[in-house]
């Protein structure tokens, strides 16, 4: 018997089953949010730039006021960028060092402005993905809600 045919628990047995499932209006889509990240965009609304310099944060996206200042990406993208340079240039250098033969000198020199240039070119890439995961899953505090205005008085 086909396991389609089998309802299962805690899904409604509808005539339309394969109908677009609805997602609340709060929902942060995770995949978006990161490719948002990486071109280091604002997570919430993509227009707005994520970062006031090459690594600092805005406080607010300029574009749709998302705070962002909630960000505690601390050490976590440095690590990672230097996991993926140390694994995307390993075999790099091996390769080059047995099939050319170069003047070690060089061959340092060479690598040393790679391994510098991608990681430069990562570190705000990776860091931007950080910020809009934690934007997206709400960690550290992107999904408190607001305390209002009226409802301090004290």
């Amino acid at each position: 018997m086909p396991r389609d045919d089998l309802p299962r628990a805690g899904r409604a047995t509808a005539p339309d089953s394969h109908a677009t499932v609805e997602r609340p209006a709060d929902e942060r889509p995770l995949g978006q949010a990161m490719r948002r990240g990486w071109r280091r965009r604002c997570p919430s609304c993509g227009a707005g730039p994520a970062f006031s310099g090459y690594l600092k944060v805005q406080p607010a996206c300029p574009a749709c006021g998302e705070d962002l200042h909630h960000q505690r990406a601390d050490d976590g993208p440095a690590y990672l960028t230097i996991l993926l340079v140390g694994h995307l240039m390993a075999p790099v250098l091996h390769v080059s060092f047995v099939a050319f033969e170069p003047d070690p000198l060089l061959l340092a020199t060479i690598l040393c402005l790679a391994f510098g240039g991608l990681s430069l070119w990562l570190l705000p890439r990776i860091k931007g993905a950080f910020v809009a995961l934690q934007w997206a899953k709400r960690m550290h505090g992107f999904g408190d809600a607001r305390p209002t205005e009226a409802g301090s008085g004290g």
